[in-house]
């Protein structure tokens, strides 16, 4: 299934995993425009989670997945509507044109037609396949503000903490160097998708992260989804 909003795909099944993308995608849908100032930034990590695409589709094959089809910098769906970072105005590389000066009314607009629409999809594919497991699937950056993150994989959560540290130790044995909670935290709600829908149909949930460089091409993104893969097999999920 394919809105402008969301796609959803994989083969759902009751209780497989369940994964979600928040950051697929860095279209920019009409009537939005984009500057070509924009269109660097979109190429960037501000534009969407590099590689993180690839890895949920290649999970999706065996399970079922929920992909944004918007990119972060029109609305971040990872964040609730409330929240001030949901559309950006400015980057540390740049302004965003298209969110320059909205109204209370287009912030509204734009919640409606992306935001909504695709956790009501989350929603509704959790709560029909009740999941063993909730995966949200991100990516981060190699270097932050110039410093380099030696860290290569993370599993973020603010719940369910034997089964992240059961996957943080699953991924370690595959030769990831993987944390918890790192490089941001699942307990400062930045986990903000996995957790609504996760603590919406208690089907535990957590986060994944892997750092850009390992996955910045299709054939590398596979091959770390089959990585994920084996080591959530080999937690017992």
């Amino acid at each position: 299934m394919r809105t402008d909003a969301f796609e959803t795909l994989g083969r759902p099944r009751p209780g497989c995993i369940v994964y979600t993308c928040e950051h697929a995608s860095n279209r920019v849908p009409r009537p939005l425009r984009a500057t070509a100032a924009d269109r660097a930034l979109l190429a960037m990590h501000w534009g969407y989670d590099i590689g993180a695409a690839w890895i949920t589709r290649r999970l999706a094959r065996g399970d079922a997945a929920v992909l944004a089809r918007t990119s972060r910098l029109v609305l971040d769906a990872n964040r609730a509507p409330e929240d001030p970072t949901l559309i950006l105005t400015d980057t540390h590389d740049g302004p965003v044109s298209f969110n320059q000066a909205l109204s209370s009314s287009a912030v509204a607009k734009r919640i409606e037609r992306y935001h909504a629409p695709l956790h009501a999809e989350i929603g509704r594919v959790v709560a029909a396949l009740q999941p063993r497991l909730l995966v949200s699937i991100h990516t981060f950056t190699p270097t932050w503000q110039g410093v380099p993150r030696e860290v290569e994989a993370g599993v973020l959560f603010d719940d369910h903490d034997g089964i992240a540290l059961n996957l943080v130790d699953a991924l370690r044995a595959s030769g990831w160097r993987t944390e918890a909670n790192e490089p941001y935290s699942g307990k400062a709600g930045l986990i903000y998708s996995a957790a609504r829908h996760g603590t919406a149909a208690s089907v535990p949930y957590l986060e994944i992260e892997v750092r850009q460089d390992l996955v910045n091409t299709r054939p590398k993104a596979e091959a770390a989804a089959d990585r994920i893969r084996s080591a959530l097999r080999r937690g017992g999920w």
